[in-house]
């Protein structure tokens, strides 16, 4: 059971991938907004092939939908 994780284009994505967000996204529980254009880097995957783990500067331990993802 091979899991392929692809971006919001259909491009694959591995661990260690670095990703930009295609739109605004408000977080769950907070009041803090990533913007549009933000880079993630160093992705890791997850058993969901929806979703990947990522962390900015300023938050750590996201959980990010890969429809609003593309690969950096």
């Amino acid at each position: 059971m091979d899991i392929k994780v692809r971006d919001s284009n259909g491009t694959l994505l591995a661990d260690g991938d670095n990703v930009t967000i295609i739109k605004d996204l408000k977080l769950k529980g907070s009041s803090t907004v990533l913007k549009r254009g933000t880079v993630i880097r160093g992705i890791r995957l997850t058993d969901n092939e929806d979703e990947i783990e990522g962390r900015t500067d300023k938050i750590k331990g996201l959980v990010l939908r890969t429809e609003f993802l593309k690969k950096s």
